[in-house]
Order: C-alpha cells, then structure tokens, then sequence
C-alpha cells in the first residue's frame, strides 16, 4: 500500500484503508449498486477562497510532493515521519518559546512544557495533558512538542505531552491506560476540574477514549477536553471520501463506505459498541463528558466525524464548541506559520481558559494572545 506524504493523504492511507473493522456491518447491497450513491463525473474544484493566501501557498507545494512509500515498514514510516516532525518543530521553536524538561509520571514518559514567559497567575494551579497524534504508530517526541508548545506558549500554562505506548506493538486501551496514569499523577496537585486534555487525529480519539475510561476506573471528570482532527468515533461520512480526493489522496473505494471504525492495528478487534473505544455509541457515557472544543479543517477526512460528535453532545446537553476550517487539511495546525494556526491556538488556549476551574487571583487581561 502506497503512502502519501501529504498529511491527510497519508495519516488517512495510515488509519483508514486497512479495511473495514472487526464487528462492523456490511450492509446487503454494495455501496456501488446502493440508489443513493452518487456517480460524479470528473469535476474540477477550486481551493477555498476563504482559506489564507499562506494556506493556498501550502496546499499547492504539498499536492504535489513526491510520494512516500511505506509498505508495512514501521521502522522506515517513523524514521520519515520523525524528520516530518523535526522540521515543524524547528518552525514551531522560531515562533514559540517554552522550556522542556523530561519526565516519568505514573510509570509514563511524558515531556513537561513551560512557558519562557512564564505561566500566568491565572493558570498557576491549571495543567493541560496533550495527547499526540501519528496514527498511533509515530508522533512521540518532536510530534508531540509541536502539538504542545504553541499551546503553552500561546496560553502561558503548563502542558504536560504523554509519551504513550504506540501500535502495533502495543494496542487498545494501552494509550487510555497511560493518559489515566499520567492524570492520576496530577490529580496528586492538581483539582480535577483544572485540569485539561487535547489531542489531535490518533490522539484526539484517544482523549475522547480516554474521558470514558475514567468513568469506569474511578477518575474524576477533567475540566474541558478538546478533540482535534479526530475524536469519540470511528472515521465515516462524507468527509473520508470528499476530504482525501481533495487533498491530494485517492478517494477510498466505494467499501469504505459500509462501516464506521477505525481499521488500525491499535484497534484491531475492539468490537464498534464498546463505549470506551467508541464513546459516541453510548449517550450514558459522553453524557458524562465535560466541555469539549472540537477542531478540524473543513477538507480534513476527520471532519464528518466531528460534526457528528458534535451533534450527539449536544443532543445529551454537553456544551461543546466546533471549529472548521475551510479549505484546510488534517492536523493543518502543525504547520504554525499559517493565519489558521494561529487562529486555532489562541481558539484553544481561550477555550481552556474559560471552562477549567476557577483561575488563581489575577488583574491581568486575557491570557489566550494570538
């Protein structure tokens, strides 16, 4: 199987066109005979012109970027996304600066983020947990800082990035298990209600899992999480087809279509109605959840998705807030020079601000600058 380079291509071609996940339904008439499915001819589509010039720019240099090839060989896909990481982050650390210190909690690597400025009064007993993404298979390390650094810089508060253990060595809920072990840790110092967690694509669907796996493990509820490019639900809708064609991927087949899950080697087996690895399933358990930011670009395949958990939060009262935006890609925000990135940090620095607990004393203005 063919990888592409370009991130929703390739994080797509990673997480989704292994096939249809255990349990999922086929239904009796294929999707290319169903009456409903729509036979387009081939159609030209103009990038967004509500998307930045420095956006247009970005999408036109990465459609055509040679493609990477990964057939089944982790060793060689880190390798590459690890230097795909490297250079964000080395754009990352000439806009945003933050201190990093390594450490173990509850047994679990994890990279602590200050930032140089300073952590503000207002955010002197709050903490943000990052849960990275990759697919589940890479993103530790350099692709956990990018997600983490503009936050901490952005929201002057401390980030706390979880280096949790990666498929296919290890599978569901190996990532659950060490983000509650990570927040069972800052429990210790912190209030529940202080503390936040955010993740992006692989990680923003382990956020969403996780948020259900402390209901059932005696945990408090966080504060507020965010789920970006990803979250309490198997991948499907439109998006999955209409968000890979128009970035610079091959539309998956028709199949593709006749199930909603994740056919990932992390979560090979995990049955589609256990409500800890697909918490949308279950309104019991997302009625549970607290505030939650969902982000995304409006051609990322993830974006169905959100919307849809968007819909299901709200029909069981949880207040949530959603973000597209358009003509932008999947896990778009690693790119920090874009308007949209910037635009999406301060959204989520702001977010936190307003629904963790009670800030600390303070006189200042608001700490979420873009």
């Amino acid at each position: 199987m063919t990888k592409q380079i370009w991130p929703a291509a390739a994080i797509f071609a990673a997480v989704i066109s292994a096939g249809a996940p255990a349990g999922a339904q086929t239904p009796p008439a294929s999707a290319v005979d169903d009456p409903s499915t729509a036979h387009l001819p081939p159609i030209v589509l103009p990038y967004s012109n509500f998307a930045s010039p420095e956006a247009r720019a970005l999408a036109g240099r990465l459609m055509h970027e040679p493609p990477f090839e990964f057939r089944d060989d982790i060793a060689k896909a880190r390798e590459h996304y690890g230097r795909y990481n490297d250079d964000r982050l080395a754009e990352v650390r000439a806009l945003y600066s933050t201190h990093e210190e390594r450490q173990t909690m509850g047994g679990v690597p994890v990279d602590v983020v200050m930032p140089s400025e300073g952590v503000s009064d207002r955010n002197a007993a709050r903490v943000l947990i990052n849960v990275h993404g990759g697919a589940w298979m890479w993103g530790s390390g350099s692709g956990a800082l990018v997600e983490a650094i503009p936050i901490a810089a952005v929201g002057r508060i401390k980030v706390v990035a979880v280096d949790y253990r990666l498929a296919p060595e290890h599978r569901y809920p190996a990532a659950s298990e060490d983000v509650a072990a990570v927040y069972r840790e800052l429990l210790k110092t912190y209030q529940p209600e202080n503390i936040g967690l955010y993740g992006c694509s692989a990680g923003g669907v382990v956020v969403a899992q996780a948020t259900a796996w402390f209901q059932t493990h005696d945990l408090p509820v966080p504060g507020a999480i965010g789920t970006f490019c990803g979250t309490g639900s198997g991948y499907g809708g439109d998006s999955v087809f209409l968000g890979q064609a128009t970035t610079g991927g091959t539309a998956p087949p028709p199949a593709a279509a006749d199930s909603i899950g994740i056919p990932n080697p992390y979560m090979a087996g995990v049955p589609l109605d256990d409500p800890q690895a697909y918490p949308v399933t279950d309104d019991a358990v997302i009625a549970r959840f607290p505030p939650t930011l969902l982000l995304a670009g409006g051609r990322d395949f993830a974006a169905s998705t959100l919307t849809t958990m968007h819909r299901r939060l709200a029909a069981v009262g949880v207040e949530s807030d959603l973000f597209l935006f358009d003509g932008l890609w999947h896990a778009f925000f690693v790119w920090p020079d874009l308007p949209e990135s910037k635009e999406a940090y301060a959204l989520i620095a702001r977010f936190f601000d307003q629904h963790l607990g009670e800030p600390a004393a303070s006189t200042g203005p608001d700490t979420a600058r873009p």
